[in-house]
């Protein structure tokens, strides 16, 4: 069964999952969400015995179901080879009797890595199936760790361009020193003067003027993203829960059924709310942990009820966390207010207007 995809702000069209990928954002603004979240048809004793690029496999192929098992398989071999330091790619590891899943071993030391690595396979691929002749131009914003890792990914790939936004005083020296020295004919980075808000605002703003689509599209270019709006970000993400759960259940450590709870450091929330997903496919998770910082916009939201971004931003140690609007969590509003498009349109126009 093909699984077709929707915005968040239109629920009347739908898309492919590889031309939901190859458009990152959908036009209305909205981001793109599964018309349905399908059950695992995988057991858990069958995980239990795969590696991850096996349980990358499981995962995707329900998600991304218009690639064919040859193109599906070929990105995850591609993407998770030698360039992750543990043939595991995601090890899991008990200190002080917590599990930790190690999502650190990939070419630049982030997370984002994990999905980053992938991304740019399934949108060559995707290109290819849809019959894209124009070169596509990715455009990213960065809160430090997304950038680096983002232009690691899409360096000298063929067919595309990137170019990564990133607050000039919002990162650390490290982060940054990363992504000016990034080596590719394709890479271009941008410092702007504000937060990554703004960079995040200033990129979607870019997607919504159709006039300079237009004008790309007759220059033979197309824009995408990178960011975790585009659900070829969403969809790898997924993967970790499954494979952390399979494994603590392959090891004796729980029993096939019992419930976990996830921790997840949480900025732009697209990292746990693929653990939401994965909940909602059958994974037996118990509670979610949103994790943050001094911003703390989403703890006040899951506490109060009420997302207000009028207030002041904080710098911190964690950048990746400094985030104020939090796109992925329009994906979560969406669904557990019944779906309605046109309620989480006037709820994302207010957040932006007010």
């Amino acid at each position: 069964m093909e699984l077709l995809y929707k915005s968040t702000r239109n629920s009347d069209t739908t898309v492919t999952a590889s031309q939901a990928i190859l458009k990152g954002l959908a036009e209305d603004g909205g981001l793109f969400v599964p018309t349905m979240i399908p059950k695992l048809d995988a057991g858990m004793d069958e995980l239990a015995g795969m590696s991850y690029q096996e349980t990358a496999y499981a995962v995707m192929k329900q998600y991304l179901t218009d690639f064919t098992e040859e193109e599906l398989k070929s990105c995850i071999a591609r993407a998770y080879d030698e360039k992750f330091d543990t043939e595991e790619i995601a090890p899991l590891k008990k200190e002080d009797g917590v599990y930790y899943l190690e999502l650190f071993h990939g070419a630049t030391i982030a997370f984002k890595d994990m999905a980053l690595s992938i991304l740019p396979h399934l949108m060559t691929t995707a290109a290819k199936k849809n019959h894209i002749s124009n070169e596509i131009v990715i455009l990213t914003a960065t809160s430090g760790d997304t950038g680096k890792a983002a232009l690691a990914g899409f360096a000298d790939v063929p067919g595309t361009r990137i170019v990564v936004f990133y607050p000039k005083s919002g990162v650390s020296p490290i982060q940054e020193k990363q992504m000016v020295t990034q080596k590719g004919d394709n890479t271009f980075v941008v410092g702007i003067r504000g937060n990554f808000d703004d960079a995040q605002t200033g990129v979607k703003k870019i997607f919504g003027d159709k006039d300079l689509e237009k004008e790309m599209a007759s220059a033979g270019f197309q824009f995408s993203s990178a960011n975790s709006i585009n659900i070829g970000r969403l969809v790898p993400q997924i993967v970790y829960y499954v494979y952390a759960y399979a494994k603590l259940y392959a090891a004796g450590n729980i029993k096939n059924g019992e419930e976990i709870n996830v921790v997840v450091p949480t900025g732009n929330f697209g990292n746990i709310l693929a653990a939401y997903y994965a909940k909602n496919m059958g994974v037996p998770i118990r509670k979610l942990i949103c994790a943050s910082n001094e911003n703390r916009v989403l703890y006040d939201f899951l506490g109060t009820g009420t997302y207000d971004r009028n207030r002041e931003f904080i710098l911190t140690t964690s950048p990746s966390m400094d985030i104020l609007i939090s796109s992925n969590l329009e994906r979560l509003l969406y669904r557990i207010a019944g779906e309605d498009d046109s309620k989480n349109r006037q709820m994302m126009e207010a957040l932006v207007k007010d």
